[in-house]
């Protein structure tokens, strides 16, 4: 199920609702955000930020893997912004017309991912190739299955894979439990998990970059909410809650 958060939207949305968001008198808006499930902890911050300073419009996030979300949109979902981890699945958005002007906002890199402890004694990438050891990728339909895939080709690697799961939450999960050894998630997932979870730096040569796109999707109900909702993102405030969530800029 995704995570759902809340926040609030700040004056400048709730002056672009009036411009035709929901009409006269309308109360409380709904502004629905389907995110990547990476972004859960900056897109929490990002929520406590606006929740402080603005009112008048209510946010739901919905975080999932990135291919998830692509495909609930184009089968019509009601969402009024998309934020991906990569730029394909906001391309296949952006190519059935359903939005436009998407702007990349963010960028994360890949890492090897430990229980705390490192109980198996993983030192790199060539230990994905240990069957004795049990690892996690990503599925590889979503953006940090696909990139994990490829981090693990650049190094000439064929791993031996005990579970592909939908997306870095739950295979973050995994690792942090100690049903896995390890396994490949992103840089910003091992900074949440805090004490739980230790990261083993790739080399830059083997490594890859993901760059986060978002949009306002043009189905919205609320237009004026939705993109300063982007807005917020693309600000300074936004990109600093960002990188204080280990993200790097765009």
């Amino acid at each position: 199920m995704p995570v759902v958060g809340l926040l609030g939207v700040g004056l400048l949305a709730v002056t672009a609702c009036a411009d035709g968001d929901d009409g006269p008198g309308a109360g409380t808006r709904t502004l629905t955000v389907f995110a990547a499930a990476s972004l859960t902890d900056a897109f929490g911050a990002v929520a406590d930020a606006f929740e402080e300073a603005n009112a008048g419009v209510t946010v739901e996030l919905n975080l999932a893997a990135s291919s998830t979300l692509r495909e609930q949109i184009l089968s019509g979902a009601p969402a009024d912004v998309f934020a991906s981890a990569d730029i394909s699945d906001m391309t296949r958005v952006l190519d059935a017309g359903l939005a436009e002007g998407a702007e990349n906002f963010a960028t994360n890199e890949v890492q090897i991912a430990v229980p705390a402890g490192n109980p198996a004694d993983v030192a790199g990438l060539a230990d994905f190739a240990d069957g004795d050891l049990l690892v996690g990728l990503c599925a590889e339909e979503a953006p940090c299955g696909r990139l994990g895939r490829a981090v693990l080709a650049n190094a000439g690697i064929t791993p031996s894979v005990d579970t592909n799961e939908p997306d870095a939450r739950s295979l973050l999960t995994k690792i942090r439990s100690g049903e896995l050894d390890a396994g490949l998630v992103y840089r910003t997932d091992v900074l949440a998990a805090g004490g739980s979870v230790q990261g083993i730096v790739i080399p830059a040569d083997d490594n890859v970059t993901a760059t986060y796109p978002i949009v306002a999707l043009g189905a919205s109900a609320h237009p004026g909410a939705a993109a300063a909702f982007v807005d917020f993102v693309l600000s300074d405030e936004g990109r600093d809650l960002l990188a204080a969530n280990g993200f790097g800029p765009p």
